[in-house]
């Protein structure tokens, strides 16, 4: 991967024709930007002005050609520490560069932009969106974790954040969502956090309704309240 990679992933239009908020949706490892592109399907009833994007991250997974990953993971694939945090630092500028371009290129701003990740997806959420320079509408981070750095309280965009996690999740604990709460919240940040019950590594009705109802809050001029009921 090149320093100046540009990431390619399915675009969902908005619902009604005019993109008024952006949310950028962020696959974990092994999938690819098709693999949280169908969240759009649920979700644009209620933020018809929305318009989705899913990027495919920018390396080939390592045990899954087809797939792709932000970064390896030396305990799943056999990489090193020193390959995996190479590959955290190039995917964390690669996507820095992509979300910039997508604001500008869907006519939004960083109040009208969204990041919701999965797993590995939410980790980059994490990580790069309090380190733009302006703070977005929020986060969602599904079943994921915080990479904590010295340098959490300092970042220059305290986006708002909802952690969501099951606790069945036998991929990353969900001890996870407690600590990524801890630590935000002790950097400043305005988080929440929901526990699916029942659920695995994946994302509950429950867990999609509570983040279709905070992108709604936090993208009014998008959302249509009138279609969650």
């Amino acid at each position: 991967m090149s320093a100046d990679t540009i990431l390619q992933g399915p675009r969902i239009p908005a619902a009604d024709g005019k993109t008024r908020a952006l949310v950028v949706l962020l696959h974990g490892y092994g999938a690819d930007g098709t693999d949280l592109a169908g969240l759009a399907q649920p979700l644009a009833p209620v933020l018809p002005g929305v318009t989705f994007r899913a990027p495919n991250a920018p390396e080939a997974c390592r045990i899954n050609p087809m797939g792709r990953q932000w970064f390896s993971i030396p305990w799943i694939d056999g990489s090193s520490d020193a390959e995996r945090d190479q590959g955290f630092a190039r995917a964390t500028e690669t996507l820095k560069r992509y979300l910039e371009a997508a604001m500008a290129d869907e006519g939004v701003t960083p109040a009208e932009t969204m990041l919701a990740g999965f797993s590995q997806g939410t980790m980059m959420s994490l990580h790069v969106g309090p380190r733009l320079a302006s703070p977005l509408a929020g986060i969602v981070g599904f079943s994921g974790r915080l990479v904590v750095t010295p340098d959490l309280g300092e970042v220059p965009s305290k986006t708002p954040v909802v952690l969501i996690h099951g606790d069945q999740d036998d991929v990353i604990p969900v001890a996870a969502l407690q600590e990524a709460h801890d630590a935000l919240s002790a950097a400043g940040f305005e988080v929440s956090a929901h526990i699916s019950p029942g659920t695995a590594h994946g994302i509950a009705p429950d867990g999609l309704t509570l983040a279709a109802r905070f992108m709604m809050a936090q993208l009014p001029d998008a959302a249509n309240a009138a279609a969650m009921g």
